[in-house]
């Protein structure tokens, strides 16, 4: 026998028994040998897991009192009336009005806010008319979301003429949300909103 088909005969047995070796035996739950464990059994606790290396037991520990998470920029204006006009009378946009930002400022309003508001902000958006619904059951109307308040000619909820409202008051809105508009602080970073804040005294004009 050669030496080529003597290694190549060795080999085939080798893999022949890790083969068997990591096979059950049906008399037990072994699943046998299990190549590299740690893979899929962490070393680390997961967050709902008891931990003892800490004095109250928990590995999910609340972050040190006046921490800021990597990436998060603080909002100092509580989700409040006053905080509201608070905003609106300190706050200015720090970004330059030029044609890029409105560029961008449009195409977000367009992802996250045309559903509602409109193409120009009327109040007019897709989700506040008359929609039908059809499946192979049938068809059905789709329930119309209220339309928001017109930019332009619409007065504000909390007070006020909606082509008034200040960078401020836009960007608190957008932060914390009003009434059954919710918040798009988790959709659109601070540098994003101000882009639509900047977007939306655009359409105030029209």
């Amino acid at each position: 026998m050669s030496k080529i088909r003597l290694l190549g005969t060795l080999c085939t047995a080798v893999a022949f028994v890790a083969m068997a070796a990591s096979c059950g035996d049906n008399k037990t739950e072994s699943t046998g040998w299990e190549y590299a464990r740690n893979m899929y059994d962490p070393i680390g606790f997961n967050p709902d897991q008891p931990n003892p290396n800490f004095k109250n037991g928990l590995t999910a520990q609340v972050p040190p009192e006046h921490t800021t998470p990597v990436g998060f920029v603080r909002f100092e204006y509580a989700n409040t009336l006053e905080g509201y006009e608070k905003a609106g009378v300190e706050l200015k946009n720090p970004l330059i009005r030029n044609a890029q930002h409105l560029e961008q400022g449009a195409k977000l309003f367009k992802a996250f806010c045309f559903p509602c508001h409109g193409p120009e902000g009327k109040g007019n958006g897709p989700i506040t008319q008359d929609r039908t619904l059809t499946t192979s059951k049938g068809s059905r109307k789709l329930e119309n979301f209220p339309p928001p308040p017109s930019y332009s000619t619409g007065n504000s909820s909390r007070g006020g003429a909606m082509k008034d409202l200040t960078d401020g008051k836009i960007y608190h809105t957008i932060t914390y949300g009003v009434g059954l508009m919710g918040s798009h602080a988790s959709q659109l970073s601070p540098e994003e909103r101000w882009k639509v804040v900047m977007y939306v005294h655009e359409l105030q004009k029209k």
